[in-house]
């Protein structure tokens, strides 16, 4: 039976210091719709080197920056520290 996540936020921590943090994001995606992230459309058609940029090079922590976008039906939004959300879109 797959999970639903339907009107549900998930919040998750993501490993600021991984080597690829974007691959995070696809292992959450395929853990909430019980996939392997191998399954899904790389993050890298989707977002490019921008999560990796994010942390790599960030800016001051009063900067606060959030990156918003869409990935495999799910809204996700990414903050400077390393929480997430994941909202179920589609």
């Amino acid at each position: 039976m797959t999970q639903t996540h339907d009107d549900e936020i998930v919040h998750r921590e993501l490993n600021t210091d991984r080597e690829e943090p974007a691959v995070a994001i696809a292992e959450v995606v395929a853990d909430l719709e019980g996939k392997q992230a191998d399954e899904l459309t790389p993050t890298y058609n989707c977002i490019d080197g921008i999560i990796s940029e994010l942390y790599s090079n960030p800016p001051s922590p009063e900067a606060q920056i959030t990156v918003e976008f869409t990935y495999s039906g799910y809204r996700i939004t990414v903050e400077q520290s390393g929480a997430a959300e994941f909202v179920k879109v589609t």
